[in-house]
């Protein structure tokens, strides 16, 4: 590409912060943080690909900046960085490539040219540095105006009324034959109304997207010719990702119009970051833009300039660098504050805890610096509490202000409705994790609790399925886990049988109303309501295609799973003594029991040897609605009914012995899993002492009416 020379622009000093391009004066103001450098220039890319250098002459605490006359929004730009290219000291700067900004607002293009955008020769830890140019081959960042479309007023769902809905933008639309065709997979497809009353109808109040800050393809993906769905790859920390517009450039705006659409209809938008690495991977990787901005500022390195790897993706993220704090807290400020979003939830979020690769810290800089901040202390804060290392597995370790997601609850869940744990561990996952989470002023809430996610089986395949079949993805089936903790019921993958597809149903409607009737924060995963499979495959993250998107063709499974979903949120939302903030601590409550009792089938309380009786497979929890420490919107106490839920993972069908009268005057069937939309086999009221008959590997739900009231209560 040609460059044109830049004597003739004069560059005033401008100012260092904030960080980026910013419009003003006549022109832009630029400024970039690299503590290494001997010299940077920004780069304006014309039209025709042809470059205009200027160097950015001033310095002031490690930041490069200058205010450029002339340059408009929409300009295309990035910079070259001039300084020490030594990897032993994990040093590669190299002006032959062209570096994508970190706080660009904007980013366009692909990166089409590996061998262009690689910055060493030969070796990576003892080669020269490459000379190949890569502009044309490498995406480049975009000056952008600042301000858009309002996003509406922020829902605040109180975390405890919370139902999150875990989302990819792209595939939630992709193949929706009620969407219009040109916004299909994008931001104003998940904003349209078709959209927006699914999820209004299903009563989920939060939507959590994954990833959308601008990514990359990985170089392996690349040479398969094959790309990044899930965006777990991320390049620019500002910039929404391009490709899920429905019109080149108009990213920032239309995800902006898809924040309102959802605030309207009072659903919240939470987005999944990934601040654990970044899209250049390994040594081996490309020079795309912090590794030759001032790669030991940004990465963790061993003693030998080594890259260190604690996420499993070639790189991580130093959290304790301080010029990470900085990019970190300045993202999340930004996607809140311009953006409109309600909250984050953190990709590998230990790694946030652990400055310089080392110990687990709930304390740490990053996790304190984001805690502490006046903004994003206000917003839903949600850790993936692993890494790729056994020191990073830290589910309850969190502080205060964090909820995490709770693995320890979708496998104790999984390994009780497969019938191969006793019930232990499952009385605590139902109450709200209390041995993870009743410390350090913690609340039931921040158990994110969940079955499915995104990387894993879907509801369906997790019941279909005892080993994976990711064939698809390239690599001889190695990829994704092999702790499925997953049944078939007899026949692998998909069958006619319908003995075997009435039993996986009934597994699924069981494992949906575990999640909807524990307390603590549950997370549904899209399509799951909808039947939804990936045919065996448990790490789908680069097929972008029918297997990952959405099918919204009814069927005659599809359908009641739908019905029988939003049957159970609605349970949930109606009844606060399901959803409580509070842990169950034996409170005396108006019958003079405790606030939580559990029993056997035969109607007596739990003994401590049942606890410890590993071939149990049946629990009743008894949770007593008068003493509920939910609390309406203006604060005062509310009660609730109370409520018995049997839970019955035997083979056979199983008597059960209702409480006595102190419990309840009557018991009323709300929910029941045998059937296939949840409608009680046996809906009539029932006496104290009286015998229902639950069916065999079957959930069910009886309610004891009492007086609602609101406002203070006492025992």
């Amino acid at each position: 590409m040609a460059t044109r020379p830049a004597s003739d622009t004069q560059v005033l000093a401008g100012r260092p912060f904030p960080l980026g391009a910013h419009p003003e004066a006549g022109g832009v103001r630029f400024a970039v943080t690299s503590a290494v450098a001997d010299a940077v220039e920004v780069c304006l890319i014309a039209d025709d690909g042809s470059e205009r250098r200027i160097e950015l002459t001033e310095r002031t605490f490690g930041v490069w900046h200058g205010l450029v006359p002339g340059v408009t929004p929409g300009q295309r730009y990035g910079y070259r960085v001039h300084g020490p290219y030594d990897p032993s000291r994990g040093l590669r700067c190299n002006p032959a490539k062209l570096l994508v900004d970190p706080y660009a607002y904007r980013v366009t293009g692909r990166l089409t040219n590996l061998h262009a955008a690689q910055g060493f020769v030969g070796d990576p830890a003892r080669g020269p540095a490459s000379t190949v140019d890569s502009l044309g081959s490498v995406p480049l960042s975009v000056v952008m105006s600042p301000g858009g479309p309002d996003t509406g007023a922020k829902p605040e769902v109180p975390f405890e009324e919370s139902v999150i809905y875990e989302v990819h933008v792209k595939g939630f639309t992709e193949q929706h034959p009620f969407i219009p065709e040109a916004l299909r997979g994008t931001y104003l497809g998940l904003a349209h109304p078709v959209s927006i009353e699914h999820l209004a109808r299903l009563g989920v109040t939060t939507v959590e997207l994954m990833p959308v800050h601008a990514f990359a393809d990985e170089p392996s993906l690349i040479r398969a010719g094959r790309h990044n769905y899930w965006g777990y790859s991320p390049l620019g920390y500002f910039a929404p990702h391009p490709r899920y517009a429905s019109e080149p450039g108009r990213e920032v705006e239309e995800f902006r119009t898809m924040v309102a659409a959802l605030h309207a209809a009072n659903i919240e938008v939470i987005v999944d970051v990934v601040f654990n690495h970044t899209c250049e991977g390994g040594p081996d990787g490309p020079t795309l833009s912090l590794r030759g901005l001032d790669a030991p500022a940004y990465y963790l390195h061993t003693k030998r300039g080594h890259m260190a790897d604690i996420t499993g993706c070639g790189n991580t993220l130093d959290a304790g660098s301080p010029t990470v704090v900085r990019l970190v807290t300045d993202s999340l400020r930004y996607w809140t504050q311009e953006l409109g979003v309600d909250g984050f939830r953190f990709d590998l979020a230990s790694t946030l805890g652990r400055p310089r690769g080392g110990m687990f810290d709930r304390d740490s800089t990053m996790l304190t610096a984001i805690t502490t901040d006046p903004v994003l202390s206000g917003c839903k804060l949600i850790a993936e509490p692993w890494d790729a290392t056994g020191e990073g597995y830290r589910v309850g370790d969190f502080g205060a202000q964090w909820a995490e997601w709770n693995g320890r609850y979708r496998d104790t869940v999984r390994d009780f409705w497969r019938g191969v744990t006793g019930v232990r561990d499952l009385a605590f996952r139902l109450s709200g994790s209390s041995d993870l989470y009743d410390h350090n002023l913690r609340r039931p809430w921040q158990s994110v609790n969940f079955v499915t996610a995104h990387d894993g089986f879907t509801l369906r395949d997790l019941v279909s399925y005892n080993d994976k079949h990711n064939e698809d993805n390239g690599e001889d089936n190695r990829d994704g886990t092999n702790d499925n903790r997953s049944w078939n019921h007899g026949v692998e993958g998909e069958t006619e049988d319908a003995a075997v597809l009435a039993l996986r149903t009934r597994q699924a409607r069981n494992l949906l109303a575990t999640l909807l009737l524990s307390t603590g924060t549950p997370m549904l995963t899209a399509g799951d309501e909808m039947w939804r499979t990936q045919g065996g495959n448990n790490n789908a993250y680069c097929l972008d295609d029918e297997t990952s998107w959405l099918d919204w063709t009814p069927s005659a499974a599809s359908e009641p799973m739908l019905a029988f979903t939003r049957r159970l949120v609605r349970i949930r939302a109606e009844s606060p003594a399901l959803r409580q903030p509070e842990f169950f601590e034996g409170r005396t409550t108006v019958t003079g029991k405790p606030d939580l009792v559990w029993f056997r089938p035969d109607g007596e309380e739990f003994d401590e040897a049942d606890w410890f009786d590993e071939d149990r497979r049946s629990l009743c929890l008894w949770i007593d609605g008068s003493n509920s420490q939910a609390r309406n919107r203006e604060g005062a106490l509310v009660t609730d009914h109370s409520w018995l839920l049997v839970l019955h993972a035997g083979d056979e069908p199983l008597d059960v012995v209702l409480p006595s009268r102190e419990y309840g005057e009557t018991y009323k069937p709300t929910l029941d899993t045998s059937t296939a939309d949840g409608t009680p086999a046996h809906p009539g009221v029932l006496e104290p002492k009286g015998r229902i008959t639950v069916e065999a590997r079957s959930l069910l739900l009886l309610r004891a009416p009492r007086d609602i009231v609101e406002g203070p209560q006492t025992p």
